[in-house]
């Protein structure tokens, strides 16, 4: 462990403690590391969701309804 971490309670379900243990285990890493890892990548979605977002706010919003008839208009649907 480095000293750089921070020690947190997490509960988890049983279940998911079981495989999470397992998991460790079989690839010979720390619980921590794999809790790290999913951790980060759930960040680095969240990073890409909103440059998406942002990305797209200068276009104009459309209707569900109107999305739905030039889905119908081009043969989509």
């Amino acid at each position: 462990m480095s000293a750089n971490t921070i020690r947190a309670t997490v509960y988890l379900d049983p279940a998911l403690h079981r495989a999470l243990r397992m998991k460790a285990a079989a690839s010979r890493r720390t619980m921590s590391e794999i809790v790290n890892d999913a951790v980060r990548h759930a960040i680095r979605e969240d990073e890409e969701d909103l440059r998406a977002f942002a990305d797209r706010a200068a276009e104009e919003p459309i209707t569900y309804e109107a999305f739905l008839l030039a889905l119908k208009a081009d043969g989509t649907i």
